[in-house]
């Protein structure tokens, strides 16, 4: 799916946010605050609209996607960023390769999240950051109403004017409405290991760009992650 809505998917989504995809990359590259130097992985970066900003101040970033398509079409755009293909779930990386992680609305579209901020845990240095921008719930009951039927009936009416697959749109709005809200994923957040978790809203809530930071001396290789989730099975199991 994603991989048939590359060519027009940053258009598309300029349109669809009415031109607030901009201002949201630019909290989420504040939030992170990467020095020049340091490390970034930008995971569901798609075309590497999200890693640009990073490149352009001299952070060594990596746009990892599993949309192959995504990737090609950001590839071609900035062949100076280290495009790599990868699962959120399986991640491709040695253990404590990043000083920052950071997912901007694709959190939603893997198959096991909790599974993924496991990983992205895991990737990360202690005391690293992670930054996690996604849809969530507008805390005002009137808005949140008005915000539903956009998403329901405007949003994939619109994207049939300018997608290449206005399918794709539905499925778009169906998974923004079936995911947690704030505090619901500031608890997932917690369960995978991440400390000092806290959010911010913008837009009244359309948005959420949660925080977190990897605590100091953590143990998250893959054979101590292969473990725990072991024992997370046995124990569901038992009960």
């Amino acid at each position: 799916m994603f991989d048939g809505v590359a060519p027009k998917y940053d258009v598309v989504n300029d349109v669809l946010s009415l031109g607030q995809t901009h201002r949201w990359r630019r909290i989420v590259v504040d939030a992170v605050d990467a020095k020049q130097g340091q490390r970034v992985l930008d995971l569901a970066a798609g075309t590497g609209t999200s890693s640009e900003p990073f490149a352009d101040a001299g952070v060594n970033v990596v746009a990892c996607d599993f949309s192959l398509g995504m990737l090609r079409v950001g590839k071609r755009r900035r062949p100076d960023i280290d495009f790599i293909a990868g699962d959120a779930t399986n991640l491709p990386f040695a253990d404590n390769s990043f000083d920052a992680c950071t997912i901007s609305f694709g959190l939603r579209n893997v198959d096991r999240p909790t599974r993924a901020l496991e990983e992205m845990l895991r990737v990360t240095k202690p005391g690293g950051r992670l930054v996690i921008a996604e849809f969530s719930q507008p805390t005002v009951a009137l808005w949140r109403n008005l915000y539903t039927e956009y998403l329901m009936r405007a949003l994939p009416a619109i994207a049939t004017k300018v997608s290449s697959n206005p399918e794709a749109y539905v499925y778009l709005a169906e998974s923004i409405r079936a995911w947690p809200n704030q505090d619901e994923l500031a608890a997932w957040i917690t369960q995978s290991g991440w400390e000092s978790v806290r959010y911010r809203n913008l837009n009244g809530g359309i948005v959420a760009v949660h925080r977190a930071t990897k605590p100091e001396g953590a143990i998250t290789s893959t054979a101590a992650g292969s473990q725990t989730r072991q024992r997370r099975r046995s124990s569901r199991a038992a009960n």
